[in-house]
C-alpha cells in the first residue's frame, strides 16, 4: 500500500507525527491472533507501526500489558480485547487511536476513550460485504425455494414433473423486504440491485430521499411483513429493535415466506418464530438466535424448512483478512497523519451494531 502524504505538517491526529511506524500494542484474545494476523499480514504491519508480536494482552491488568501500555500510542483491536476504561487510560498516557479489526467497537471502546478523545477505527465495512453475500444468496436460493425441493427430492429419489410440482417458484418479480438500511442493509440493496426483485426497506432514519437515491420504496415494518415473499433482517441489536420481529409480525408475513436474520437473535421473538417453523407456514434462514447456540433439543436443527449456520455469515475462513488488511491500512494513515477511512463516531453508535 502507498500511503499519500498531506502539503501540511499539522497532523488531524493530536501527538502524532506523520511518517513514523506508532508504538502499537496488540489487544485482542491469543488464540484468534493466528486467524487474523498471517504472514503477509504481520509484514505489512510491521512496515507501519512498531509492534511486538510476542505479546498479545487479553487482560490490561497483568504486568506485562501494564509495562506495554506505557508507551502505547495505538491499540490494534480484534475478538477478545478487554474493555478500554478508565483504569486502562491511566496506564496509557500516549494512547491516541483504536483501530478494531473487526465490527462493532461498543464491548470494548467505553465512554473514557470518548471523553479523552481517543479517535476510534472499525473493519465494520470489511465485515459488512460477506454479510451482504451471504444474505443475497439466501435471498435467491429461498426464491428457488432450495429447501422445499430439497426435500421432495430426498423423498422421491427419482424422475418427477418437477415443473408441476413447484410452478410459483423464481426470482422474478419476487418483493424482498430489508429491515435496516444499516452499513450491511445498504449493502445488500446494492448486491440485490441486478435482479428483477422488488426490493422494499424499513428504517425509521432512512428519508425518503435516500431510499429514492437507493433505488427502493420506503414502507412502514408491517406492510413489509405483509408484502414480502422474503424479509431480511440487518438492524441494529439496542433496546428498541428488541423483538422488532415479534408474534403479530410474524402473524403478518405471508404463508411460505421466508425470514432471513444474519443480524442478531434479540431481534426476533424467538419463541413464536420456532412455532410458525414447526407449523411450516414459514422457511427461516438464521445465522442468529436467541440464545446465540440454540439447546441440543431446539427443532431448528431438524426443522426442513429451516437453514441454520452457526453465526458464520459475518467474516468467516479467509475473509478474516479483508478485515486485517483494512485495519492495516488504517494504521498506516494514522502514521501518515491521515485521518481514518473508517472512523467509528461516537454520536453514531446508538444506532449501530
Amino acid at each position: 500500500m502507498t500511503v499519500q502524504t498531506t502539503d501540511s505538517d499539522e497532523s488531524p491526529f493530536p501527538g502524532s507525527q506523520p511518517h513514523r511506524r506508532p508504538r502499537t500494542l496488540l489487544a485482542m484474545d491469543p488464540t484468534v491472533t493466528t486467524t487474523l494476523l498471517s504472514p503477509r499480514t504481520l509484514r505489512r504491519l510491521a512496515q507501519a507501526a512498531e509492534v511486538d508480536l510476542g505479546l498479545v494482552v487479553d487482560d490490561f491488568s497483568q504486568a506485562d500489558a501494564l509495562s506495554a501500555l506505557r508507551d502505547t500510542e495505538v491499540l490494534l483491536t480484534f475478538w477478545g480485547c478487554p474493555p478500554v476504561d478508565d483504569y486502562v487510560l491511566t496506564a496509557a498516557p500516549r494512547l491516541r487511536a483504536v483501530v478494531h479489526a473487526a465490527g462493532s467497537v461498543k464491548a470494548h471502546v467505553t465512554e473514557a476513550c470518548w471523553e479523552r478523545g481517543i479517535v476510534v477505527s472499525s473493519a465494520a465495512a470489511a465485515n459488512a460485504l460477506p454479510v451482504a453475500e451471504f444474505t443475497v444468496a439466501a435471498v435467491l436460493l429461498s426464491n428457488k425455494r432450495l429447501l422445499e425441493v430439497r426435500e421432495a427430492y430426498r423423498r422421491i429419489r427419482g424422475e418427477h414433473d418437477w415443473r408441476a410440482a413447484f410452478p410459483d417458484v423464481g426470482n422474478y418479480r419476487r418483493t424482498v423486504g430489508i429491515i435496516g438500511a444499516s452499513r450491511i442493509g445498504r449493502r445488500v440493496l446494492e448486491l440485490l440491485r441486478p435482479y428483477d426483485l422488488e426490493v422494499i426497506a424499513h428504517d425509521p432514519h432512512l428519508s425518503s430521499a435516500d431510499a429514492a437515491a437507493l433505488g427502493i420504496r420506503s414502507v412502514g415494518l408491517d406492510e413489509l411483513c405483509e408484502t414480502s415473499d422474503v424479509v431480511s433482517v440487518h438492524a441494529p441489536a439496542i433496546p428498541e429493535t428488541r423483538h422488532m420481529i415479534d408474534r403479530h409480525r410474524l402473524g403478518l408475513m405471508r404463508d411460505g415466506a421466508t425470514l432471513i436474520n444474519t443480524a442478531r437473535g434479540s431481534l426476533v421473538e424467538q419463541d413464536a418464530l420456532t412455532e410458525e417453523l414447526v407449523a411450516g407456514r414459514l422457511y427461516a434462514v438464521l445465522d442468529v438466535t436467541e440464545p446465540e447456540v440454540p439447546p441440543a433439543g431446539s427443532p431448528l436443527y431438524e426443522l426442513p424448512n429451516v437453514l441454520l449456520t452457526p453465526h458464520v455469515a459475518g467474516s468467516f475462513g479467509n475473509e478474516v483478512q479483508r478485515m486485517a488488511d483494512s485495519a492495516v491500512d488504517e494504521i498506516a494513515r494514522y502514521a501518515a497523519g491521515l485521518p481514518f477511512a473508517h472512523p467509528v463516531l461516537r454520536d453514531e453508535l446508538e444506532r449501530t451494531a
